[in-house]
């Protein structure tokens, strides 16, 4: 006897739902519905993808799995050559694109949103986007993936993932016959090299060297960018968007808005007299007043690899600009009496205990100028003692 209503259909939670005689609702947890027929083909168990809700009814679900259930018992093919073609069903690469039109709407960071598709382009398509999505299988994702397996590992895994993210949806929708597991392709891949995760950081004990052979240097938008990072120890990107609106030189504070925070919680940096001595020169030279400060133009701000570049350059291609706010976090710790939590509030970090959260409201914004006013001292260390 059936089990769904019309109404649990709707309303139903995420999980699988069983209509009884093999028929399930499926529902994901992005809120999509879909039909799923189990049953046994040649000896094994197939789920078999029926299509979405809002395509077929519950009335028209149960009678698809009934004709289903016929076929299968008197041994025809369990699809007719009319419903499962490459007529009828789109190609991969048009069904990644219809996948991250679905999807792309509860990601925030935009950027994510676009790499996602970009990288299914740049090393999927070329090989199998324009086959049949219910024809792609695990031996031709892993000719696919095998060029750039070793070379860029974890794009590659990446790619792996979302790969097999476009084929759930393509069931989903009815596009393909079952669900299918990729977890074969890395076992018949070679093994990947173990990296380490962290962002390469510069010894704290060598940046009065590095910040002196940058202050030598022409004061050029990528250079002024890198110090003023550096010397606030905040993400590269919070200083490329900086724009002069968020800066009070009267109160020497620089207010990052929360939508450029990764926390997405507003914060502001104590700025320090070097800090401040950098924006002097970039607002003689600026191009508005509400422009972005490290622009020349004001309105383009500068690439993820122009301060990297200008680390590069100076024979430190291993050194990331992210990595500078290790090196303040263990000056910090080996050279002052600082509480982690101050440390912490300097790098907009997120308190891990939810309750510490709720009651620590301060900002520690005196304290913290004291220590940024402390780390600019010993960065600039090295010109004072020439």
């Amino acid at each position: 006897m059936p089990n769904l209503t019309a109404l649990q259909v709707k309303n139903a939670g995420p999980g699988r739902h069983a209509d009884g005689r093999g028929l399930y609702l499926l529902v994901r947890e992005s809120g999509s519905r879909s039909w799923v027929f189990r049953c046994q083909v040649d000896g094994k168990r197939q789920d078999l993808g029926l299509g979405p809700v809002s395509k077929l009814s519950l009335a028209q679900a149960r009678a698809e799995a009934a004709t289903l259930r016929i076929r299968i018992q008197n041994g025809e093919p369990w699809r007719s050559e009319k419903t499962m073609t490459a007529e009828t069903t789109p190609t991969f690469a048009a069904a990644a694109r219809a996948c991250h039109t679905a999807i792309k709407g509860g990601w925030s960071n935009q950027r994510h949103a676009a790499s996602w598709l970009i990288s299914l382009e740049q090393h999927v398509f070329p090989v199998f986007g324009e086959l049949p999505v219910h024809l792609v299988a695990s031996p031709i994702v892993r000719e696919a993936l095998a060029p750039i397996w070793l070379k860029i590992p974890e794009t590659a895994r990446r790619i792996l993932q979302r790969i097999g993210t476009v084929l759930d949806f393509a069931h989903i929708q009815g596009w393909r016959p079952d669900e299918v597991t990729l977890r074969s392709v890395a076992r018949a891949l070679p093994r990947q090299p173990v990296e380490d995760s962290h962002y390469a950081a510069m010894p704290y004990i060598e940046v009065p060297v590095l910040v002196a052979t940058l202050h030598r240097l022409s004061a050029t938008a990528g250079r002024d960018a890198l110090l003023f990072t550096i010397l606030n120890a905040v993400r590269s990107g919070e200083t490329r968007l900086a724009t002069w609106p968020e800066i009070d030189f009267e109160a020497r504070t620089w207010t990052i808005p929360a939508c450029r925070m990764k926390m997405k919680r507003r914060h502001i940096v104590p700025l320090s007299l070097a800090a401040v001595a950098i924006l002097n020169r970039r607002h003689s030279v600026r191009a508005t007043d509400d422009g972005l400060i490290f622009s020349n133009h004001g309105t383009r701000p500068l690439s993820d690899m122009t301060m990297s570049k200008v680390l590069r350059d100076l024979g430190h291609s291993k050194i990331t600009v992210h990595g500078f706010r290790s090196s303040f976090t263990d000056w910090a710790a080996e050279r002052t009496r600082t509480p982690k939590e101050i440390v912490d509030k300097a790098l907009a970090h997120k308190l891990a205990d939810r309750v510490e959260a709720a009651y620590r409201r301060t900002d520690f914004l005196d304290r913290r100028r004291n220590l940024m006013r402390a780390w600019a001292t010993f960065a600039f260390s090295s010109l004072q003692s020439e």
